[in-house]
């Protein structure tokens, strides 16, 4: 069978993917599984795709195989019971909620005194 792109076509078998995939500009490489399931991708698709040592990824199951792919990870902090407290007492809006902000900052066994921030205006 020939591979055929852009051609009128009756079946779908006619087109190859490996050709399909260079008549839409992406890279096809053959790999192995190596030892405890390790997949070594090729070089050239590293670094057409900037994938470093390190780099996170992700595997997902697709109807027929297997999507490797960059995830993103982002950074999240973590607060401490200090930090939490400095929100809370900063960012009261008026002497009521100040009020309210203490009484969380003591319950979580911190003085609300020894806590840096700015109490709300009068």
């Amino acid at each position: 069978m020939e591979c055929r792109i852009g051609a009128e076509l009756t079946r779908p078998l006619d087109v190859c993917y490996s050709e399909y995939q260079k008549y839409r500009g992406l890279m096809s490489e053959t790999t192995k599984i190596g030892k405890r399931g390790a997949v070594v991708i090729p070089a050239v698709l590293r670094r057409r795709l900037g994938l470093e040592e390190g780099t996170l990824v992700i595997a997902e199951e697709r109807e027929g195989g297997v999507l490797i792919r960059p995830a993103v990870a982002l950074p999240v902090e973590t607060y401490s019971p200090e930090r939490r407290a400095e929100f809370l007492l900063s960012n009261a809006v008026d002497d009521d909620d100040y009020a309210q902000a203490v009484r969380e900052v003591r319950r979580l066994g911190l003085d609300p005194e020894r806590i840096p921030h700015k109490k709300p205006a009068p």
